[in-house]
């Protein structure tokens, strides 16, 4: 990982449109603090696309994308995208409903079974708002040590479940899809735009495992300086690093890019 200040300039000018995670990478301790606030603003100015992608459940993320000034937001691994329309949220599934339905009923007894057989296991208390996914907390509200971590992937992955591990959450869900398939269908669904054919337009800021695949396929990765906490588990780790942690380096990444679009513009 190199420091975000080697990005060279003519590569942070070129680019269009900023994905990024939403814990410990937008937030600190569980807010969102005014220079991110104001960062996401820049940014819209500027005419960036900003569409945030996150673990965290749809419901729990409908006020945010009411209120932030990005273009949607992709919840639950990739899964549900919400946006707005006439000041009003749209919501679109990668799943139909009965399939939704389907995989709902199978992944409460998965649930049942982790707290029961994981000592200290809880669900998530953002839970109610899940739709296509579960999550066990494993360091929000709770502490779970990194072999009950472990073994919650375990029990997912044996009961056929997609598993990942986030800052602070053990996601699982059925179906093909994670964050990146969720980035391409919602650049397709909105923007109608081939994210695969620009990729060097875009940037991804994340801060954790479960942004592994988002840093290997991103030639334009940027880690959040927390993301240290997670680099010995990384398969992939982001291109750059920000000198600070969370939200003031997402702040960082935003300042670096506008930065070099205004450089070039007054060139």
């Amino acid at each position: 990982m190199q420091p975000l200040a080697t990005w060279p300039a003519q590569d942070r000018a070129g680019i269009a449109g900023v994905l990024t995670d939403i814990d410990d990478t937008l937030t600190t301790e569980g807010a969102v603090t005014p220079d991110v606030l104001q960062a996401l603003a820049a940014l819209a100015d500027a005419g960036l696309h900003v569409i945030p992608i996150t673990g965290r459940p749809v419901g729990w993320s409908e006020p945010f994308a009411l209120a932030w000034p990005v273009d949607a937001i992709v919840a639950e691994n990739g899964s549900v995208a919400l946006t707005r329309e006439g000041g009003k949220l749209r919501k679109l599934y990668i799943q139909d409903a009965a399939e939704r339905a389907t995989n709902y009923a199978r992944m409460q007894e998965v649930a049942r079974r982790i707290v029961r057989e994981v000592p200290g296991a809880t669900l998530s208390r953002d839970s109610d708002g899940r739709e296509t996914d579960i999550a066990i907390d494993h360091s929000e509200f709770t502490h779970l040590p990194q072999d009950a971590i472990d073994q919650v992937v375990a029990i997912m992955r044996s009961e056929g479940m997609n598993a990942t591990v986030s800052s602070i959450h053990v996601n699982g869900w059925y179906g093909g899809h994670h964050k990146l398939a969720g980035a391409r269908w919602v650049v397709r669904e909105l923007l109608g735009r081939d994210l695969d054919a620009e990729l060097q337009r875009w940037v991804y800021v994340g801060d954790s495992t479960n942004d592994v695949l988002m840093f290997e396929h991103f030639p334009h990765s940027v880690g959040v300086a927390n993301i240290r906490r997670f680099e010995a588990q990384l398969a992939h780790k982001p291109r750059y690093v920000t000198p600070s942690e969370r939200g003031a380096g997402f702040a960082e990444v935003a300042r670096a890019i506008l930065a070099a679009r205004h450089s070039r513009l007054g060139s």
